[in-house]
């Protein structure tokens, strides 16, 4: 049976009841159980327990000698041990101290430390985006008339020149509009001989000049040129192919043309993309319109590239929000000379607002949330931390901001502060000092 007396301190370890211990065990593991230690009783047992004040009216008080936790050796209105209750309503730059078992306990448990990053950054909106190609750069090739595909010279990936040949057609409306231009050239040569010699009149001679350039007009607007045309009317018994050819430079992104299949005029054949800029579509909040400007900068992450930050320009802002999801579209123009970004690509991204100011930043494994609020563990001696309510700014890349409770130079936990968090809640478990 647990007798309280009189003292207002902390009780001894060795008085928690065994189920709250196996609790302990379970929730901490071998790393928590190391910072276990930091609350344990000397040797000679409960009624010995260093001044604590557990063996009666004589040793109540004991535990706290002025002002001053002896078990943690904190200041007791501070001891986060002993004062569970306060955790909840910590302000933004209150705290409370956490002592471990020893110098060596937060190196045990695998706690690292570093000092808070410090530098500027420019306030920002944050939302996501969607990679896709620049459409001012980016073609489909079809084909130009109806036929057979004889040649298919390009495939997917490849990269091609403007004005480069990736398809050839042979088409029976190309073969008989050669036909009749080739018949039109030799009509026109023979009355030009016929009127050289005053055999024919000027107004037949007009009408074969006429008919002849309506005939090559027609495959002009395939790519023949002039010398093409009366080079073929020299060859009539030669098969005309037409050429399919890439209207600019860039990179095969999509590929239907297949040897030996039918198809009509219009039919895709190709995609073509110059992936040197993408587009980033973005879908900003409506809160944040009054923020957003055509040539801000734009920061971009991708799942797949964490380490890397793509910067853009934001270039067009709809003039309609999105009926379902209240969000404005924007778009941003990123660089890609690498050809790293994908379309269809999702990026975290940033929208630069202003020119930056001076914060601290810590990484997110630094942060812990007690009740819903976040901490920090400020490394004040080596086995004594300081658990430090904070409140944060907005997300920085990899970091998050923090806007009050921090200060310049101070050494917080980066990795493993969980198990600090776990030790500072211990007594909540009934490991603790505190009377329950």
């Amino acid at each position: 049976m647990n007798v309280k007396t009189k003292s207002t301190g902390c009780r001894p370890t060795s008085w928690i009841r065994p189920s709250r211990i196996a609790t302990v065990i379970q929730a901490l593991g071998a790393v928590g159980m190391v910072l276990l230690a930091a609350c344990k009783p000397p040797a000679g047992g409960a009624d010995s327990h260093a001044g604590h004040g557990h063996g009666g009216e004589a040793g109540a008080g004991a535990h706290v000698q002025g002002g001053i936790c002896q078990e943690h050796n904190v200041p007791e209105g501070d001891c986060g041990i002993c004062n569970p209750d306060k955790i909840a309503g910590l302000e933004p730059g209150q705290s409370l101290q956490l002592r471990l078992a020893s110098g060596k306990s937060a190196g045990v448990a695998g706690v690292m430390t570093a000092k808070a990053g410090e530098g500027l950054i420019a306030d920002g909106i944050e939302c996501y985006a969607e990679f896709g190609f620049d459409l001012n750069k980016f073609a489909k090739i079809a084909a130009p008339v109806g036929g057979v595909l004889q040649e298919v010279t390009a495939d997917s990936g490849s990269k091609v020149a403007d004005g480069q040949t990736v398809a050839r057609i042979w088409s029976a409306q190309i073969a008989e509009s050669v036909a009749k231009a080739v018949l039109t050239h030799q009509t026109l040569e023979r009355e030009q001989k016929l009127r050289a010699q005053l055999v024919t009149s000027e107004k037949n001679l007009q009408e074969a000049e006429a008919s002849h350039r309506a005939a090559c007009q027609g495959l002009r607007t395939f790519g023949f040129t002039e010398e093409r045309i009366n080079e073929l009317s020299r060859k009539p018994e030669e098969i005309i192919l037409l050429d399919a050819r890439a209207p600019i430079a860039g990179e095969i992104t999509g590929r239907t043309a297949v040897r030996g299949a039918l198809v009509e005029a219009g039919a895709p054949l190709f995609t073509i993309a110059d992936r040197a800029v993408m587009w980033a579509d973005l879908a900003v909040p409506e809160a944040a319109l009054s923020r957003l400007q055509e040539g801000q900068e734009v920061e971009l992450t991708v799942d797949s590239l964490p380490q890397r930050k793509f910067k853009g320009k934001l270039t067009w802002i709809s003039a309609e929000l999105d009926e379902t999801t209240r969000m404005v579209r924007a778009r941003a123009e990123v660089p890609n000379p690498d050809g790293l970004l994908k379309a269809r690509m999702f990026a975290r991204t940033r929208v630069l607002t202003d020119a930056g100011t001076n914060v601290l930043w810590v990484p997110p494994a630094a942060i812990q949330r007690i009740d819903g609020k976040p901490f920090v563990f400020v490394k004040l001696e080596a086995d004594l931390f300081d658990a430090r309510a904070v409140r944060l700014g907005s997300r920085a890349g990899d970091s998050w901001v923090i806007a009050e409770g921090l200060k310049a130079g101070e050494e917080v936990a980066t990795q493993h502060a969980f198990a600090l968090k776990s030790q500072l809640l211990i007594s909540r478990l009934g490991a603790g000092c505190a009377d329950d």
